[in-house]
C-alpha cells in the first residue's frame, strides 16, 4: 500500500476560488490516501472565496487551518515532514515571493521549506496575460524544483458544467502531488 501523504494546502487571493473548493471537495474523497492535511489562507483569500462562491464554506472545511502569520504551523520547519505543498490559486505577488526567497508569511515560509527538503510543491496559477516577471518568476520555481500547473482546463473529457471544467485541472493537480483518482483518460 501507498504511503499517505502530509499535505499543505495554500489557498491565495487570486481570482479562482472554484479551484481551491473543488480542490477540498476531491480531498473529502481521497482521505484513505492522506496522513494529514493543513490549510493555510492569505489575507484576500477568504474575501475572494466569499465574493465568488458566495459563502463562508471554507470554515466548515474539515481539515486544520493556520494562520497565514503563524510562523509555528508545522509546516513552517521541514521537521515536520510534509509530503506536498499546492498552492491553489496562487496570486502573482504569492509567486514573486517564493521565487525571490521572500518568507514573509506562512505561505512563503512553507514554499521555502518545501523547496529546499526537495518535497513536491504544486503552484497553480490563475493569471491571464503574463508579463516577463511573472514568467520569469515562474522559470525560478520550475528551476527551483517546483511544478507550474496553470488553471488552464481542458476540453478532451467534453465537460458539461462548470465543475466538470474546472475539475480537469483539479485532477492534473492532484495526479502531480501523486494521489491515485479516477479521471478522464485518453484510451
Amino acid at each position: 500500500m501507498k504511503k499517505k501523504q502530509k499535505i499543505i494546502v495554500a489557498v491565495t487571493g487570486a481570482s479562482g476560488a472554484i479551484y481551491a473548493k473543488r480542490l477540498f471537495d476531491k480531498f473529502n474523497k481521497l482521505e484513505d490516501q492522506i496522513e494529514t492535511l493543513n490549510i493555510v489562507f492569505s489575507d484576500n483569500a477568504k474575501s475572494i472565496w466569499e465574493h465568488e462562491i458566495g459563502n463562508t464554506s471554507y470554515a466548515g472545511l474539515p481539515y486544520k487551518q493556520y494562520d497565514n502569520k503563524d510562523f509555528y504551523a508545522p509546516f513552517a520547519s521541514g521537521s515536520a515532514g510534509f509530503d506536498t505543498m499546492i498552492i491553489c490559486p496562487c496570486s502573482m505577488g504569492v509567486l514573486g515571493r517564493i521565487a525571490n526567497g521572500i518568507s514573509n508569511d506562512l505561505i512563503s515560509r512553507a514554499a521555502d521549506v518545501i523547496l529546499k527538503e526537495r518535497k513536491r510543491m504544486i503552484i497553480v496559477p490563475r493569471e491571464t496575460p503574463l508579463n516577463l516577471i511573472h514568467i520569469n518568476n515562474m522559470k525560478i520555481v520550475t528551476e527551483s524544483g517546483g511544478i507550474i500547473c496553470p488553471a488552464n482546463p481542458s476540453y478532451y473529457s467534453k465537460p458539461q458544467t462548470i465543475n466538470n471544467l474546472v475539475d480537469t485541472v483539479i485532477d492534473r493537480v492532484l495526479e502531480l502531488a501523486g494521489f491515485s483518482i479516477d479521471t478522464f483518460r485518453w484510451a
